[in-house]
């Protein structure tokens, strides 16, 4: 099974403690260089996602081939959720975690 996620369940479930729930329910996860550096390169410093995603040898990061499909859907969406729908479709992934 391969599942793609955003940001949002990562900090979620991180900050309650539980980030763990992924890699229980799921063995792995991939997620896009933009979430991964909005969860843990741009992360807050006192953020347990940052200190979780980044030791998390399940969390799988992925860069995005399609470039130009993140262009087109910059105007709607930001960098993190866009690449995560990218990668998604691009790994042909069977689910997708969002705040959406």
């Amino acid at each position: 099974m391969i599942v793609v996620s955003d940001t949002t369940p990562l900090i979620g479930l991180a900050s309650i403690g539980r980030l763990d729930l992924l890699r229980r329910l799921f063995g792995e996860i991939y997620i896009p260089q933009a979430v991964f550096d909005e969860t843990v390169t741009h992360g807050r410093e006192e953020s347990k996602a940052k200190e979780e995603v980044s030791k998390a040898g399940w969390v799988h990061i992925v860069e995005v081939k399609d470039r130009l499909a993140v262009n087109v859907l910059l105007d709607e969406l930001d960098l993190g959720e866009v690449e995560t729908i990218i990668l998604a479709i691009e790994l042909n992934a069977d689910w997708v975690l969002t705040n959406g």
